[in-house]
């Protein structure tokens, strides 16, 4: 039985390079993530490396060191989603491929390295076509998915420019040479070489001159084996194992019976999404909106099948019109909740059908879900108040043709009852309804709030009998209250640290009714103000 052959293939610049890929050539630039309630970067362009920065730095030190630094934020979404994108790229080198981390393949390559014209000329084509796609890789091969992990991190290319003062990477930048001189079929290699290859059966000496961080060991534990004077891979062979596991937990002698091939560890393949979309060829082109809409009836009558075979909803659709003169004519629709159901569907897309140019006529159409969710059974009849939220998410669908589903938004109670914090605003497509009634119904709120304005007594009394607001003078006919309200003491608001305030609504002759506070402590215009005002 042939030996297993695995490739790992790690991307360190991914975060920065997916970017990188849509701006073009834009000097220094970073990704900066949070890390522990500070900003760090997370990945780095080749000139930020070049100018002295590297992964983990703080921000503001490297804003010193790189006045001219440009930064992102990170986006762990959008990076898993292509990293699944580069998966389905590397199947064209093997057929089981898997995400490692987030910026790692893993490919089992045994049997398929000789389609290649073997195991090197197959991890220079994957380096050389990343560089084509603009993404930097190091590649290693072993007989392992530990050993070629290890590997492809700190032996090929060297990996990410180590912090100053970090002891593993120091020693791992060190024993560079030595691991790149043990573990490659070829004639001596580079220090900077993105491939490294280690001989089948020879996984133990690939890995010795390897510092323990390459185990994937959780964090901290590398830094307690070097005080302990275990810095590298090889120094952990002649230990007690069971000295070591009493000391340390079975992961870490699990992580090293996994690299050295003592112990199974499965590669399982990234799942293919499911692909919903339905096309219908016409025997001759179309360009009227009654043929269109009887054919966007035919698509959503199978797409709705698919869907309900998987226990999906559609979110989203995509119509696709392939004209005669080889043009495409697209048409996007959000959907405010996950639907179904063609007939409701068809309702909805028709009101976008005109848009849809048909020029010579349209011989082919397709239709994609291109956002998908899945979907609980429900019980027959929907349960109560089914038919009013399902009528009111498809006016919010209606609106959101015409005007962007972001544009429509909706207030939801939040746990404060600080004024400005009583709801948040969230968009109505993807929030549920607020419940009814609303948590604080004992106290009004007005319609609008503004940030405390300065008000001028003219009169005693409390409230203000008269007082002086944005340069008029107001009388007041009527007034409730006091409400009184304290601030959140467990935060440091700086708006809130003039103390309590007592809320009055208070009617004025002219037939205002405005929101005044006295906040306690204050010392400006006797502690008045005015937050907001009622309908």
């Amino acid at each position: 039985m042939p030996a297993r052959r695995i490739l790992s293939v790690w991307f360190p610049r991914l975060a920065a390079e997916r970017l990188m890929r849509r701006r073009g050539p834009c000097g220094p630039f970073a990704v900066v993530a949070e890390l522990a309630q500070r900003q760090v970067l997370a990945a780095l362009s080749p000139e930020a490396e070049a100018a002295g920065l590297w992964p983990g730095q703080p921000l503001r030190e490297a804003q010193a060191l790189c006045p001219d630094l440009a930064t992102a934020p990170a986006q762990p979404a959008a990076e898993a989603a292509f990293l699944r994108a580069l998966a389905r790229w590397a199947e064209r080198f093997s057929p089981r491929v898997a995400c490692e981390g987030a910026a790692g393949l893993m490919l089992d390559i045994s049997g398929c390295a000789h389609l290649f014209g073997g195991e090197a000329a197959l991890a220079e084509s994957v380096v050389h076509e990343a560089a084509a796609l603009g993404l930097t890789a190091r590649v290693a091969i072993a007989d392992t998915p530990g050993a070629a992990w290890a590997l492809a991190r700190f032996a090929a290319g060297g990996g990410a420019p180590p912090r100053a003062g970090d002891a593993i990477a120091q020693e791992a930048r060190a024993t560079r040479a030595r691991a790149a001189r043990r573990t490659t079929h070829r004639a001596v290699s580079p220090p900077e070489t993105p491939v490294m290859i280690a001989p089948p059966g020879q996984v133990h000496g690939a890995l010795a001159p390897l510092p323990v961080a390459a185990l994937r060991l959780p964090e901290g534990m590398a830094g307690d084996l070097a005080r302990l004077g275990l810095r590298r891979i090889g120094d952990l062979a002649g230990q007690p194992r069971a000295a070591l596991g009493r000391r340390f937990g079975p992961v870490l002698m699990q992580r090293l019976d996994q690299a050295l091939g003592q112990a199974p560890e499965p590669i399982t393949p990234t799942a293919a999404a499911p692909h919903l979309a339905v096309r219908l060829s016409l025997p001759e082109p179309i360009g009227h909106l009654d043929d269109l809409r009887a054919g966007a009836a035919r698509l959503l009558d199978r797409l709705c099948e698919s869907l309900r075979a998987q226990g999906m909803g559609a979110r989203a659709l995509r119509l696709e019109a392939f004209r005669c003169d080889g043009e495409v004519s697209v048409l996007d629709l959000r959907l405010a909740r996950p639907m179904r159901d063609a007939g409701a569907m068809l309702a909805l897309l028709a009101m976008r059908l005109e848009r849809i140019e048909a020029g010579f006529g349209i011989d082919m159409l397709r239709l994609d879900a291109p956002e998908t969710e899945p979907m609980r059974p429900e019980q027959l009849g929907g349960g109560p108040g089914a038919a009013a939220r399902d009528g009111l998410a498809d006016l919010v669908t209606r609106l959101g043709a015409r005007i962007g589903l972001e544009a429509i938004t909706r207030p939801h109670p939040a746990e404060s009852r600080i004024p400005e914090k009583t709801a948040r605003i969230l968009a109505a497509a993807w929030s549920a309804p607020a419940p009814a009634p609303w948590p604080f119904p004992e106290a009004a709120r007005p319609l609008l709030i503004w940030p405390p304005e300065p008000v001028l007594p003219r009169a005693a009394g409390r409230p203000c009998a008269a007082f002086r607001w944005r340069g008029r003078e107001h009388r007041l006919a009527g007034a409730e209250g006091p409400e009184r309200i304290a601030p959140e003491w467990w935060l440091d608001d700086p708006d809130w640290r003039t103390g309590l305030r007592d809320y009055w609504q208070v009617l004025t002759t002219r037939g205002e009714r405005l929101w005044l506070y006295q906040a306690h402590g204050a010392a400006l215009s006797g502690g008045w103000f005015c937050h907001g005002r009622f309908a």
